[in-house]
């Protein structure tokens, strides 16, 4: 059994006892969220599409972690006028623990 959650803005294809990296929540580590903008569920051949979300379906987790991804670098240069930008990001996220599915 899978669902298709949208959460940060984002759409995430999770599974019972998955763990996944989601945009930042303001919640401490070991407290429970519940997911309810769900998209899609599916159990076997019984496939389940919302319009645009499910109504009745949820999906509850338990926060892990906060943390901030890898650091990515951006490098802007305009050839042959002697200007180059240097600057660089990290994205803050909360890892999550997919409870259950119901």
């Amino acid at each position: 059994m899978y669902a298709i959650i949208k959460t940060g803005g984002k759409q995430y294809k999770v599974t019972a006892g998955q763990s996944l990296k989601i945009e930042k929540l303001a919640l401490e580590p070991g407290s429970k969220v519940d997911f309810e903008e769900v998209l899609l569920v599916a159990k076997d051949d019984d496939i389940k599409v919302g319009t645009p979300f499910i109504k009745g379906i949820k999906v509850s987790a338990e926060v892990i972690e906060h943390g901030r991804a890898k650091k990515i670098k951006i490098i802007k240069l305009k050839r042959r006028k002697h200007h180059m930008k240097r600057q660089g990001h990290r994205q803050d996220y909360t890892a999550v623990k997919i409870i259950n599915i119901k």
